[in-house]
């Protein structure tokens, strides 16, 4: 069972924050709220997603699992009006999602679960430099990187305190430096990594609107990106495999 309302915006960054990396997906719902965790088809990103319950305006649950289509949430997400409230109901025979919005109602047929690939592990991973920026500021750094090459450095200085992304084409570079009050350092250790612009490019759609996104850093290894949203009662993450000898 479950039966819920939303704003619209919330609603929003939640499917778009999941349809940036995967096109199908496994909603965990129970009476807390939802989560779902999903790796990519080609195995190299991960996106993880947990909404509370006080996230929605109403909220009733019984544990379930819902197997979406997420796309073609998506691709409906152009009707909804930014002001709207979006109501969730999972039909009796338990097959179907009804969406409801601004009079209509789309009732989208679910995925049987057991063709969706399993939810994986998260790793746990001893990554030196843990730090902050603001979301748009990465955003905007990935967006102009994107313009000379397809792959984007990631590092961190501790004796200057920098961070800094740097992108180098055939003939053309473009490096941002952060440091000072532009960085909230937790712990500043030397790390660098290099990573595909692709998939930064697809995650920072969503980093875009978060306040501050905490990344942590490693050498030559993954990258995570968590960010908190819906008034922090929603987090959102991130995980990248870096491109190992690929300079």
């Amino acid at each position: 069972m479950l039966k819920a309302t939303i704003d619209a915006d919330i609603f929003r960054e939640t499917i778009d924050a999941i349809t940036a990396l995967v096109n199908e997906c496994r909603f965990h719902v129970d009476e807390h709220g939802i989560h779902t965790i999903m790796v990519d088809p080609s195995n190299v990103a991960m996106v993880s997603l947990d909404l509370e319950a006080g996230a929605f305006s109403t909220y009733a649950a019984e544990s379930a699992e819902l197997g979406l289509d997420i796309e073609k949430i998506r691709a409906m997400m152009g009707m909804i009006g930014k002001t709207d409230s979006v109501t969730l109901e999972l039909d009796d025979t338990g097959k179907k999602l009804k969406i409801s919005f601004s009079g209509y109602e789309y009732s989208i047929t679910l995925l049987d679960t057991k063709t969706i690939r399993k939810d994986p592990s998260a790793p746990i991973l001893d990554l030196p430099a843990t730090f902050e920026i603001v979301g748009s500021t990465f955003y905007d750094a990935i967006k102009a990187a994107a313009m000379v090459s397809d792959k984007i450095s990631l590092s961190v200085n501790p004796e200057t305190q920098i961070f800094t992304l740097d992108a180098e084409g055939d003939s053309d570079r473009i490096k941002r430096e952060l440091a000072g009050d532009d960085v909230y350092y937790t712990s500043c250790a030397a790390a660098r990594s290099l990573f595909s612009l692709d998939y930064l490019k697809d995650m920072g759609k969503s980093i875009n609107r978060a306040d501050r996104v905490q990344i942590r850093l490693g050498n030559d290894h993954p990258v995570q990106f968590s960010f908190f949203y819906a008034d922090g009662k929603g987090k959102i993450g991130y995980l990248l495999a870096p491109r190992i000898g690929a300079d």
